[in-house]
């Protein structure tokens, strides 16, 4: 058992602070957030719907109903230091944000992010630079950049896209680390560009079913999984979730097939 979140929370008119173990979402898209510099978590990862923490300090100032000033300093468990600032506002319909900082006390960060809407479609979008501090003039960094749209249909189905790019992805020699490690901000890309899509759809109002999948052009490989979640009982579900990863890694292919079956009560 792990306890992830155990926090104090003050607040005084337009000012909070938070101090503890907690979630600092900062991420704008649904399957990869390069501004996630606090918590970043794998897409894969089926059985954390609340997402992991981290031990920060977190303060916010309100300077209006619609934007949000932050400053957050959190240290996780290997003594490394992450602190950054953000600011979020909203303009034009959309929900803007720029944030800054030193992550994993390594690089010096710089991002934004936008959510908002074209026409019926979400139009959701996020960007970070990474530079090594201590090789700060002879590195040139590296930059992820996702979009993705999602559009919520009439018999309440959705569909998810959403793409990625960097230009110096970290890559992988064992494609297990696509889902068996945790992963920092700067490690989501594993190619150049990696394309997602994902199709979610209630059969029924207790049957839920979905498939995604990943292409990784670099990695010659995808990702599928399929799913159905199912309301046994008030407060009881079932959920039976497939995962198949296909790639080639140090010039052989892998591939690996993971079936979880899980059975969650909620009190």
């Amino acid at each position: 058992t792990t306890i992830d979140r155990l926090w104090i929370d003050f607040s005084y008119e337009k000012f909070q602070a938070v101090i503890g173990r907690q979630r600092i979402n900062w991420g704008q898209t649904l399957v990869w957030n390069p501004n996630d510099i606090f918590n970043t978590y794998s897409f894969f990862d089926v059985d954390y719907v609340e997402r992991p923490g981290c031990d920060a300090v977190r303060l916010q100032y309100y300077p209006a109903w619609s934007s949000v000033l932050e400053l957050a300093v959190s240290a996780d468990s290997e003594k490394d230091i992450t602190a950054a600032g953000l600011f979020r506002f909203s303009r034009w319909g959309y929900d803007i944000q720029f944030l800054a900082g030193y992550s994993n006390s390594a690089d010096i960060v710089a991002g934004a992010g936008w959510s908002g809407s074209i026409g019926s479609l979400s139009f959701r979008g996020e960007g970070t630079w990474f530079r090594p501090a201590e090789s700060f003039r002879d590195s040139r960094g590296m930059a992820l950049l996702t979009a993705g749209i999602e559009k919520i249909f009439r018999d309440n189905s959705v569909i998810q896209l959403q793409m990625m790019y960097c230009n110096d992805p970290s890559g992988t020699g064992n494609l297990a680390k696509l889902f068996s490690s945790r992963l920092s901000a700067r490690d989501l890309a594993f190619s150049k560009f990696t394309a997602s899509g994902q199709f979610l759809y209630a059969a029924t109002p207790l049957l839920n079913t979905g498939i995604s999948g990943m292409w990784f052009p670099d990695l010659n490989g995808f990702f599928a999984g399929p799913s159905v979640d199912f309301s046994m009982a008030q407060n009881v579900d079932f959920s039976l979730i497939w995962q198949h990863f296909n790639g080639k890694t140090d010039d052989v292919r892998t591939r690996i097939n993971l079936v979880f079956v899980r059975f969650k009560y909620s009190f």
